[in-house]
């Protein structure tokens, strides 16, 4: 019996992938947006944009906002989606991408924590996850960074099931009316130090839920979030990437 399990355990070779941090995507993933300098966009196009997250005079994407469906691209509109996948800043401004701006100018705009953090939490990062009225997107890739394949525990970074036990707190979700004391609740629990990310286009702007009466997001008038994690959804690897980038573990 024992032998049978442990030739089982040898048919199915190494499960994780090697390297997240360079390992690449899907060519079909909706990553960073290229947007050529010289183009225009249809007013009606930026009109059609469920979550508004484009403007005009300059073009402008706001990926706070962006779902990345791509409408804008089809419509044959000067923006084009690579499958880019970093795309994690420290500051809510840095998510906006205008006409011309490379991935490159891009990631340099993302800031490494102080290094109080990074001398805190640089070896180990205890998560708590708050799905605060999501439809299960980011929350389901945040749980695959765990799985066996991406395997984020090499790294020290763990999801735990108390607040009380955790360093960082992830919103996922508008935050509706009906979570937004629990959120609230769970911030409290959280020892400090604490960090607080916010993954996914809803956590950051609202999404396309911004303007429901439904939405409750006061708790970001209180607190200041430290990183922000765009898309729908994040790819487990961009989730990985953004709190490895943000400790200055990468290298």
């Amino acid at each position: 019996m024992v032998f049978r399990l442990f030739k089982a355990r040898w048919r199915h070779g190494w499960q994780a992938m090697p390297d997240p941090i360079s390992a690449p995507v899907s060519p079909m993933y909706r990553g960073f947006p290229e947007i050529m300098p010289q183009g225009s966009v249809d007013p009606a196009v930026i009109a059609s944009c469920p979550s508004a997250a484009i403007s005009g005079n300059p073009i402008a994407i706001d990926l706070g906002k962006c779902h990345f469906c791509g409408a804008c691209a089809r419509a044959g509109s000067p923006i084009r989606f690579t499958n880019r996948h970093i795309l994690a800043q420290t500051r809510r401004e840095a998510l906006v991408v205008t006409a011309g701006t490379s991935f490159e100018e891009y990631r340099r705009r993302a800031e490494r924590a102080v290094e109080k953090i990074r001398r805190t939490f640089g070896r180990s990062l205890k998560i708590r996850s708050v799905s605060a009225g999501g439809c299960n997107a980011c929350e389901m890739e945040l749980n695959a960074t765990t799985n066996a394949n991406f395997d984020m525990l090499r790294y020290g970074i763990d999801i735990v099931a108390s607040p009380r036990h955790a360093d960082a707190i992830v919103v996922t979700g508008p935050i509706s009316a009906n979570m937004a004391v629990a959120l609230e609740e769970t911030w409290k629990a959280t020892p400090t130090p604490k960090l607080l990310i916010l993954m996914g286009t809803c956590a950051i702007s609202g999404g396309v839920f911004a303007s429901s009466p439904a939405i409750d997001r006061r708790f970001l008038e209180k607190v200041s979030p430290h990183l922000y994690i765009p898309g729908c959804p994040p790819h487990p690897l961009a989730v990985i990437n953004a709190i490895l980038d943000y400790l200055g573990r990468r290298e």
